[in-house]
């Protein structure tokens, strides 16, 4: 890999074409799994030279479309130049949680994710989640949901106080917040009821002393995941203080594209290059985002 091009901490593939219809109502560009040799090709040309498979578990509940464990596995094994992946796992049986992780990582996992169980954060599989993924330095990337019952992610309530409960219990476990409705709270005045306000993209100036600020600045164990709209949103449509978002919490923010296939592009990768050769992040922020941190924390 070459050590100036993006890693993409967030993709998503299959080894063959899946055809899935819509996976979200939000995106009419979902409607396909693209197989590992296309992903590749898409993101080369936007400058990515490293791309994590997120999974969708270990096969025993089917999900529509993404790789498995098994898949994500074996097209790391093809391209290991290129891929790396993060494993999921089934929400059945707490008590093996453990043993089950520690077998994905001896096979190569670097980290558990795209973490989507649509329970409440505390409930005790994901307890149990979080709990081992800390004992084997494993960090956890999580897409939240408003609450059980509604599309698909871990579930808090307005505010993370879910969240801020499990930053609290596992001090040493990194979790990199994800979806709408983490990065909606990055403003103090997100919406507080209603699912779908809740999960809605983010829009006007941002106000200060949103939880999310607040989160990042108490707990050093809480890093963000700047993939799909949700994330570049949140740095883009307040553009002074995505600005200065980045620039104070640099080494806990990582570039990705939670890209499925070559119909999507990701246009907040030519916004940070753009406002980086115009002197508007600096150099160490830029190369953080786009790299360095994942292969610090990920030691790729």
């Amino acid at each position: 890999m070459n050590k100036d091009l993006k890693v993409d901490l967030h993709v998503h593939c299959a080894l063959k074409r899946k055809e899935t219809g819509r996976v979200s109502p939000r995106n009419p560009l979902d409607c396909y799994v693209a197989d590992d040799k296309e992903l590749r090709a898409h993101l080369e040309l936007q400058g990515i030279g490293k791309a994590v498979l997120m999974s969708s578990g270990e096969g025993k509940i089917v999900k529509k479309g993404f790789g498995t464990n098994e898949e994500c596995a074996a097209i790391v094994q093809k391209q290991p130049d290129f891929f790396a992946w993060m494993c999921n796992l089934d929400p059945v049986d707490p008590l093996t949680v453990y043993e089950r992780m520690l077998r994905l990582k001896e096979q190569g996992a670097i980290g558990v994710g795209e973490l989507s169980v649509n329970e409440w954060m505390d409930s005790p599989f994901l307890t149990e989640v979080f709990a081992s993924a800390e004992k084997l330095d494993l960090p956890v990337t999580i897409h939240m949901s408003p609450e059980p019952g509604y599309e698909y992610g871990v579930c808090d309530h307005a505010g993370l106080p879910l969240l801020e409960q499990t930053l609290k219990q596992f001090p040493k476990l990194k979790i990199l917040g994800h979806s709408q409705l983490f990065w909606l709270e990055i403003s103090s005045d997100c919406p507080k009821e209603g699912n779908q306000n809740r999960t809605a993209m983010g829009r006007g100036p941002i106000q200060p002393g949103g939880r999310l600020e607040q989160l990042f600045r108490n707990y050093p164990n809480l890093y963000g995941d700047l993939s799909g709209y949700s994330g570049s949103c949140a740095m883009l449509r307040d553009e002074a203080y995505g600005l200065k978002f980045m620039e104070e919490f640099s080494d806990r923010l990582f570039f990705a594209t939670d890209t499925v296939n070559k119909q999507q592009t990701f246009p907040f990768g030519v916004y940070i290059d753009k406002a980086y050769m115009e002197g508007r992040l600096r150099e160490v922020t830029y190369k953080n985002i786009c790299y360095q941190n994942a292969k610090r924390i990920f030691n790729m």
